[in-house]
């Protein structure tokens, strides 16, 4: 059964008194509206994961005044700052693969108060794995690393070709397509290398739930044997093809014919498409908080690290997986997860992977939670971080991850 929140997001800090002002600023000086053509914002909603091209309307200021308020909002605020422990898996084909892991701490600060929130028990054993999504990073789960740091196991990891793991050997060496069971075995090597033994919990958001689906078709025995809950956000089991990315159907049908071709090519020339995506991120930066956000109030400085995440992408990369969200067809691998405690969390507003998807996904695990946030998108981990921190922290305890009692406490401590 389907279960609307209303709860709000409250950042983790407030923006900084500078990048309020610049925004300011930004925002009185902007005087004229113009359109941008198809091609260009074609290439920014594809960083912004969302295979589509319009003509977007682009807020124009002055550069000096754009500047100033991007560099006070990355100074802001302490997104993506958390690490862990840092470690090196191997793929298949010799990628290698930087995961970090945050272990339990002792008994004593923080850890040991946000553990009295659970109950007075000890947490069992669980590490809990969370993926990322297309043209993101670990850092995407910020909020939750936050929230759950040192109560219990976590490992987060860069997907290949993405933040500090490698470009992918196959694809750099030998032009292989890379496809969503590549990523499925490379989430097999993070846990062969991070989590060898014990239970898990299984965390992924959009390509980080395909890569986790990917897990559960190929290596169904370790679905079986030790995961013992999984959690899948923003994301699909397939028919990605049809998404329309809220456009007019005629116009994305024209998109798809020659967006491959188109993607190609701009990978090919990587060096010249960078200096033009610098040149124009203020169109990308407006692309990309559309299809990240639903929110009118979302903070600007998480605004600003979603956008960092994203344009730190090279297009090549970009282009490279794009095609395998289009061949990404998983639904029967669902049902490696049918006896497990499940938790489907969307944004009831996503336009990259539509909450539709995860109601069919619902559908398949009729005894899944399905949770449809409203007034979100696709980046709903940030936007609403407390609403998907407290369902991590009640499918841990189905889970047997940390004790029932007031578990969901924690995530607001």
């Amino acid at each position: 059964m389907t279960e609307r929140t209303e709860e709000r997001h409250v950042s983790e800090s407030s923006t900084g008194a500078a990048a309020v002002e610049a925004v300011t600023e930004a925002a009185t000086a902007a005087g004229n509206w113009r359109r941008a053509g198809v091609a260009g914002a074609a290439i920014g909603v594809i960083a912004a994961g969302a295979a589509a091209g319009v003509a977007i309307e682009r807020l124009t200021v002055g550069r000096g005044m754009r500047k100033k308020a991007r560099l006070a909002l990355d100074a802001s605020g302490p997104y993506g700052s958390l690490r862990g422990m840092p470690g090196t898996a191997y793929a298949e084909d010799g990628t290698e693969l930087f995961y970090e892991v945050d272990e339990v701490e002792p008994d004593g600060g923080r850890a040991a108060r946000a553990r009295g929130r659970f109950g007075r028990r000890a947490a069992a054993p669980v590490t809990v794995v969370f993926s990322h999504g297309y043209c993101l990073s670990q850092d995407s789960w910020h909020f939750q690393r936050a929230a759950l740091r040192g109560v219990v196991r976590a490992v987060y990891w860069d997907q290949r070709s993405h933040a500090r793991s490698g470009r992918g050997v196959d694809q750099l060496e030998s032009g292989v397509p890379v496809s969503i069971d590549d990523l499925g075995r490379d989430l097999k090597a993070v846990i062969d290398a991070a989590a060898p033994e014990g239970p898990l919990v299984l965390v992924g958001h959009s390509m980080g739930g395909m890569t986790t689906m990917a897990l559960a078709d190929q290596f169904p025995e370790l679905i079986r044997e030790r995961v013992v809950g999984v959690a899948l956000v923003g994301t699909s089991s397939g028919q990605l093809g049809q998404v329309n990315f809220g456009l007019p159907v005629a116009g994305m049908n024209a998109v798809r014919r020659v967006l491959p071709g188109v993607l190609r090519a701009l990978g090919s020339q990587a060096e010249l498409v960078e200096r033009g995506r610098r040149a124009t991120a203020d169109l990308f930066a407006g692309v990309i908080k559309r299809y990240s956000f639903s929110s009118k109030d979302v903070d600007p400085a998480i605004a600003r690290f979603a956008e960092r995440m994203i344009e730190s992408t090279p297009i090549d990369v970009v282009a490279e997986f794009y095609p395998a969200f289009t061949e990404h067809d998983k639904a029967e691998a669902l049902t490696h997860f049918a006896d497990l405690p499940v938790l489907v969390l969307a944004g009831e507003h996503d336009m990259v992977t539509p909450s539709g998807h995860s109601e069919a996904i619902a559908e398949r695990l009729p005894d899944a939670e399905l949770v449809l946030v409203p007034d979100a998108g696709h980046m709903v981990m940030l936007e609403h971080p407390e609403v998907v921190t407290d369902r991590l922290v009640e499918l841990l305890a189905r889970a047997g991850g940390v004790p029932v009692a007031d578990g969901a406490a924690a995530s607001r401590g």
